[in-house]
């Protein structure tokens, strides 16, 4: 899934006396499900791990809306300094009904993020044999995209301000900002990813037409890196086209490359496509590995079904399956990603949101006795 780094970039391992490859994993459980799916995660990446040569020492940290409503943030004022030693993250989610929205993401998620210039957002969106697509008539075979989100600037730079609170002229100004570096990184990402996939095939969402600034650089950018990737077929779509298009002919798309709105939008919609929220992983990449990168499902905290022991496992392993991709286990990441095509195709052991009955703890037993 993801690009091999330049050999320039070392990896973050270290060799043990005995020749094993060990890591060091930052867990951050967070809020409502992501407590419940993030342990049964790690039973199967050590399981994987136990067996591959290598192994990790994972350490919890207990941030989050919880933290918040002790401490008065989401994390401790260092948090970040401990977080900047460790191979990788792994997040659960991170939300509260207590906690106005964008108080979790600010407080947390988005820090993390620009802090470690963790840049690329990847996210596959892929139909798994024996999950049900709401695309009538279509197959595993017709849906498998993968979106590379820009993940560091553009709509969600954090920049605006309100005005007049409370009066009628009340004013709120969010402010994107595109640099040129930002969109020529994320879209080599991308051509790269592209040029490794058997499609060969690149959509740019743009929306250049109505936002006549940012989006127009955007499409500049990208046209100029096409060029150095002539093997790679590159169309050019209106987000909302793009939307329309995931629905109706997925088949006609491959690698997508999207700002951080539009591609966080898109990624929603393309898990809907795959047959739930549960089922899509994501990797928060820093690809030169200067800096820790970040694992999370998308599905958030879930708090309608937080406690009940029923949320789907499926995003939260997959996405520490490319945790261990990301630090050159692949034939861990394939095992498990394997496993995980197994139970679903075998359709034996269903959590509610796949039409089963099965807790969390049982599916991911299935996917570990898969392995």
């Amino acid at each position: 899934m993801t690009p091999p780094a330049p050999k320039a970039h070392r990896a973050r391992s270290s060799r043990a006396g005995d020749g094993s490859r060990n890591y060091r994993v930052a867990v951050i459980p967070g809020d409502g499900v992501g407590k419940e799916v993030t342990p049964v995660a790690l039973e199967v990446l050590r399981a994987v791990a136990a067996s591959g040569g290598f192994r990790f020492v994972s350490e919890e940290f207990p941030w989050g809306s919880d933290y918040h409503a002790r401490h008065g943030e989401m994390m401790p004022a260092d948090a970040l300094d401990t977080l900047s030693s460790v191979d990788a993250i792994l997040l659960g989610a991170v939300g509260s009904p207590e906690l106005a929205d964008h108080v979790p993401v600010w407080g947390l998620v988005l820090p993390i993020r620009q802090r470690f210039d963790q840049y690329v957002n990847l996210r596959p969106m892929r139909l798994l044999a024996g999950a049900a697509t709401p695309l009538a008539g279509r197959s595993a075979e017709d849906v498998d995209m993968v979106c590379v989100r820009e993940n560091s600037e553009g709509e969600y730079c954090g920049i605006g301000r309100r005005v007049d609170r409370g009066e009628d002229t009340e004013t709120a100004e969010e402010t994107s900002v595109f640099s040129r570096r930002g969109i020529e990184r994320v879209a080599r990402f991308a051509f790269e990813l592209a040029a490794s996939r058997p499609r060969r095939k690149l959509a740019s969402a743009t929306k250049s037409n109505a936002l006549r600034h940012s989006m127009v650089l955007w499409d500049e950018v990208v046209a100029e890196v096409a060029a150095e990737y002539s093997q790679v077929e590159v169309t050019r779509y209106h987000v909302d086209a793009l939307a329309a298009r995931m629905v109706n002919h997925p088949e006609t798309l491959d690698t997508i490359v999207a700002s951080n709105l539009f591609g966080d939008i898109l990624t929603d919609l393309g898990a809907a496509i795959t047959g739930s929220l549960g089922l899509a992983p994501s990797g928060n990449l820093n690809p030169e590995r200067q800096h820790p990168s970040m694992f999370e499902p998308i599905h958030g905290s879930a708090p309608d079904i937080a406690g009940r022991g029923i949320a789907n496992p499926i995003g939260t392993i997959w996405a520490g399956a490319m945790m261990l991709e990301h630090l050159g286990e692949t034939a861990a990441h394939d095992r498990i990603v394997a496993a995980i095509e197994s139970v679903v195709a075998a359709g034996r052991v269903r959590t509610p949101d796949l039409g089963g009955d099965a807790t969390t703890k049982e599916l991911a037993a299935a996917i570990g006795e898969a392995l």
